[in-house]
């Protein structure tokens, strides 16, 4: 208990240790809940699992073959943990939308849920490095031109961004650059099979400018009062009273303290980006892991709705982490030990 205490003590001493310790912690603790919570969300159906994924027209043979495959046979906490384990040794099982219900005709989970996670993957990333260098560059730029014309312009078309839903926007990129107005791209994303989103980079252009179109916005405005509030401070006016040239003051005084919370709002988007794609994958038929998703939850493809759900459940745990640990390294004054 005193070794615990000390350690403990020690740590609080060091903030990005405490937080690295604590979150992580934390984090395990939520994944081990979400896969409670959604291995229970299966259990709970109204009848047989079995016979409700294969149909009221299945056979009795074929609904006991597919008992012992989803371990419906056993108690509630054997299935848990054939579950659990084989998700953590890498093999979640078979795919169940054949609809046969059999060994010979199913794929993998990770067999199906891997490329996919790969595409979407690609699909959040770069959109969210793209919106995170556009939020901050026009947020800033708009911050030291506030009150002028070209300010008013860039928050206006934000504001606008940011009261339209995924799918009009994708609708009206679609209506100008590939149907109505030009054509110039795919409408669709619809990429050969075992081949990946970088392969065919044109059809990652809509998709991509869809997200970054609708995750600009939340960045803009916080990294545009952010600046705003930082170039009023205090410590920015005594600069400029020393005699500092305007660009040390905005790029030395300024804009440091300006990005921890625009860091908080990246996060907050690139957790944004994982649920938008489902919808934006949705609407250019783009093979990610939000199709798969929509597609499970349609055929009833229990394991692969469980395994998509861990996975996002824990993108969302280590993004928070990743979040907050980069914004306290931002923060000089809270990085340091006390």
């Amino acid at each position: 208990m005193a070794l615990s205490s000390s350690l403990l003590a020690g740590l609080r001493k060091h903030p990005i240790a405490f937080l690295l310790v604590k979150r992580l912690a934390l984090g395990v603790l939520t994944v081990v809940l979400v896969s409670f919570i959604v291995f229970g969300a299966t259990q709970v159906l109204p009848g047989n699992a079995a016979t409700a994924i294969l149909g009221s027209h299945a056979t009795p043979q074929a609904v006991h073959r597919l008992d012992r495959q989803l371990h419906l046979d056993r108690g509630l906490l054997a299935q848990y943990w054939a579950w659990i384990s084989g998700l953590l040794s890498g093999h979640p099982g078979l795919t169940l939308s054949s609809g046969t219900g059999t060994f010979a005709t199913q794929q993998t989970v990770w067999g199906l849920v891997g490329p996919r996670l790969a595409n979407s993957a690609a699909l959040v990333f770069i959109s969210g490095a793209l919106s995170t260098g556009l939020g901050i560059v026009l947020g800033a730029y708009a911050a030291l031109r506030r009150g002028r014309w070209l300010d008013h312009i860039l928050s206006i078309s934000m504001l606008t961004l940011a009261s339209l839903p995924e799918f009009v926007v994708a609708v009206v990129l679609i209506i100008i650059f590939s149907t109505v107005v030009f054509h110039l791209l795919p409408a669709v994303s619809l990429l050969p099979p075992g081949t990946y989103a970088w392969s065919s980079p044109r059809l990652l252009i809509l998709p991509i400018a869809t997200l970054v179109l609708v995750t600009l916005p939340y960045l803009f405005r916080m990294m545009r009062a952010a600046m705003i509030e930082a170039l009023d401070s205090e410590y920015a006016e005594t600069a400029r009273l020393k005699g500092a040239p305007p660009r040390r003051v905005v790029f030395l005084h300024a804009l440091p303290n300006a990005l921890p919370p625009a860091i908080q709002v990246v996060g907050l988007n690139f957790l944004y980006l994982a649920g938008g794609i489902v919808v934006v994958e949705y609407v250019f038929n783009f093979p990610g892991i939000g199709q798969a998703l929509v597609s499970a939850v349609n055929d009833r493809d229990v394991p692969v709705v469980q395994l998509i759900v861990v996975i996002l459940a824990s993108f969302y745990v280590v993004m928070n982490i990743i979040t907050d640990l980069i914004a306290l390294l931002a923060t000089p004054r809270r990085r340091l030990p006390r």
